[in-house]
């Protein structure tokens, strides 16, 4: 069991997943920095300086100044701002991932382009071989 175990981690599918995990993880913490530090004050800035992340609704009673505030207190609450960056996030999460395999596709079919064989010259007699062949016959014949 151990040595198929071994086999089945040495392969290279799992071994890229790996990476590609950890990549992932790391774009997050870049991905997270450039909505909250970059594109939410631009929006901030076009909106008369609304903060996405402080929009949301108390499900109850009580009147608090932040979410977390909302939520330490145990208040039920609707976070339309987080839900808001959380799209931002994926919105610029899928965009990049798009690019990024659109890159990888360019590049593979540049790399099967150049591999690709030439084509051999056929074996052997052409087309137009035989064709002149056969009129050289009927001229004998004729």
């Amino acid at each position: 069991m151990i040595n198929e175990f071994k086999d089945f981690i040495a392969k290279g599918n799992v071994m890229d997943m790996a990476v590609g995990i950890i990549i992932g993880a790391a774009f997050t913490a870049i991905v997270t920095s450039l909505v909250g530090d970059l594109i939410n004050p631009i929006i901030a800035l076009f909106t008369g300086g609304i903060d996405f992340s402080g929009w949301f609704y108390v499900l109850g009673e009580g009147e608090f100044a932040s979410v977390a505030a909302a939520q330490e207190a145990g208040a039920s609450v609707f976070a339309i701002g987080n839900f808001l960056m959380a799209v931002i996030n994926f919105l610029i999460v899928a965009f990049v991932v798009f690019m990024l395999v659109k890159t990888v596709n360019r590049i593979k079919n540049a790399a099967e382009e150049e591999k690709a064989p030439e084509p051999e010259a056929p074996k052997g007699p052409s087309e137009l071989d035989i064709l002149m062949e056969i009129r050289d016959a009927l001229q004998k014949q004729a």
